[in-house]
């Protein structure tokens, strides 16, 4: 029994220690990278480039972590603001009791924090023990101990009263609200309250360069004759300006090159060359020599989207009927050379199994190919995720077994369509904002969800405003305001 005691006491006594070491340490800019260097692998966006909506989440949440970080290592840094993140993990480690998890369509870990902590070490290792990554490396890490004045600063540290002192006094306890602070929850409410006019201030900049935009916009669409413009990521106004005063240029100065874009949709994106959809991709790092390649190439690309939707019509032919679609907001931006690839491959395996798919047999139902799969999937839209490399006895069973549940699916979603629809149109009217829109990793159900609450509530700080559905708050550059789909009241 004592030996049990000794055990117990000797392990409460190194945990102690091992507080007092970390408290004794202070945790560098650069030794904070290296301790993340864990988290980082597992959440970058550069591995979840075959998952644009998990990337996009990763993304904006590294851009407010990042700056969390910048901030605790400003001089006096002082201000307390609790920061929610949500990001994709990559693996699957145990999960951690004191935070949410769920799990992504694409199988990843979906973690939520709140950042409440105000020096680096504190929040490294929050960060980390909420992803459920290991912290043993951050003793190995050479950080700065400065024992004799850590020993002498506790000599010269603030008196700390006893709660009755403050119960007579009536003086606020400071202890009891930072964990008041940490206890709470931000509320749509607040968040609107205390960030009302800062995004305001942004949107009344904006308005000129917004306008700017539009006229830019609608010029070069029909001057080029062109179907749409579109951006891949959530640039700034400013940025987008920049771009199409790039593209007027170029059409000036070598308007020859453009003769082949009429009727297309330009998108302005990490690279250049024609998208899987058919869509003119122009690399926002290109120069014009770059852009004018293109431009030149465009008939070669036509005769290559025909051959792709050949390959898709044989695909549907020996698959029942079923046809095979891209889907921009659910699969990474592919060129369309990887994506003739990926069909020619998988319409040379289906070619030599000789499926019996009885012909038209699977009319009216979609899918779409991914090549980082290894097991066919139904999407709760109804269309079918199939790998490039799934068995083809497997594939002819999983559909067969799916089919009636994928119909019922693909009206579901024709409804929720509609209905997200008419509630964005009630929320925009009621509230008198300028625009409504959501995040394409926002699904439909999230969206419906989060405007038939909307609605219920008055919100008179909404008008005028641009709102956006996210998974977090910010105010973005140019004054849009991001709230998550699940904010509470």
């Amino acid at each position: 029994m004592f030996c049990c005691l000794r055990t117990v006491r000797r392990l409460c006594l190194e945990k102690i220690l091992l507080q007092c070491i970390l408290q004794s340490r202070s945790l560098s800019g650069a030794d904070a990278i290296n301790a993340l260097r864990p988290f980082y692998f597992a959440v970058h966006p550069d591995f979840f480039g075959q998952h644009p909506k998990e990337r996009e989440v990763n993304e904006n949440s590294l851009k407010r972590l990042n700056g969390y970080l910048e901030n605790l290592q400003k001089p006096g840094f002082r201000s307390f603001k609790p920061t929610q993140l949500t990001f994709y993990v990559r693996g699957r480690e145990p999960n951690s009791s004191s935070v949410q998890e769920s799990f992504s369509a694409s199988g990843f870990r979906a973690v939520s924090f709140t950042l409440h902590t105000r020096d680096l070490l504190s929040t490294v290792l929050d960060i980390l023990n909420s992803c459920s990554l290991s912290t043993e490396h951050i003793q190995r890490l050479n950080v700065n101990s400065q024992p004799h004045k850590e020993a002498k600063s506790t000599l010269n540290r603030p008196i700390k009263w006893d709660k009755t002192y403050y119960s007579f006094t009536g003086f606020k306890d400071p202890e009891e609200e930072l964990e008041q602070a940490q206890r709470v929850e931000t509320t749509l409410i607040s968040w609107l309250d205390d960030n009302e006019a800062s995004a305001v201030k942004k949107l009344k900049k904006s308005l000129p360069l917004r306008k700017e935009l539009e006229r830019l916009k609608f010029e070069l669409s029909h001057q080029l004759q062109l179907s749409d413009i579109r951006w891949q990521r959530s640039w700034g106004i400013a940025h987008r300006c920049s771009q199409l005063h790039s593209l007027g240029r170029l059409v000036q100065q070598r308007p020859e090159v453009l003769k082949n874009v009429k009727g297309r949709t330009v998108i302005f994106t990490d690279r250049s060359g024609m998208s899987a959809a058919g869509h003119i991709m122009l690399g926002t790092m290109d120069v014009h020599h770059h852009w004018t390649k293109i431009f030149e190439r465009l008939p070669n690309y036509y005769k290559l989207q025909k051959r792709l939707l050949f390959l898709e019509d044989r695909i549907s032919q020996l698959l029942g009927g079923i046809q095979v679609v891209y889907i921009e907001e659910l699969q990474p931006l592919l060129t369309l050379e990887e994506y003739y690839k990926t069909l020619d491959s998988f319409y040379n395996k289906l070619r030599d199994s000789r499926l019996p798919f009885h012909p038209r047999s699977l009319r009216g139902l979609r899918m779409i190919l991914e090549s980082d799969r290894y097991a066919p999937s139904l999407h709760e839209f109804g269309h079918f995720t199939i790998p490039t490399v799934c068995d083809p006895a497997t594939l002819q069973w999983f559909i067969f077994a799916k089919a009636q549940e994928a119909r019922e699916n693909l009206k579901r979603k024709e409804e929720m369509m509609i209905t997200e629809k008419e509630l964005i149109d009630t929320s925009t009217e009621k509230f008198s904002l300028d625009r409504l829109y959501k995040e394409p990793s926002v699904s439909s159900a999230q969206m419906i969800d989060c405007c038939k609450r909307l609605l219920e509530e008055s919100l008179p700080y909404l008008q005028g405003m641009h709102l956006c559905i996210s998974h977090f708050y910010s105010v973005l550059q140019d004054g849009d305001l991001c709230i998550p789909w699940n904010w509470k009241n």
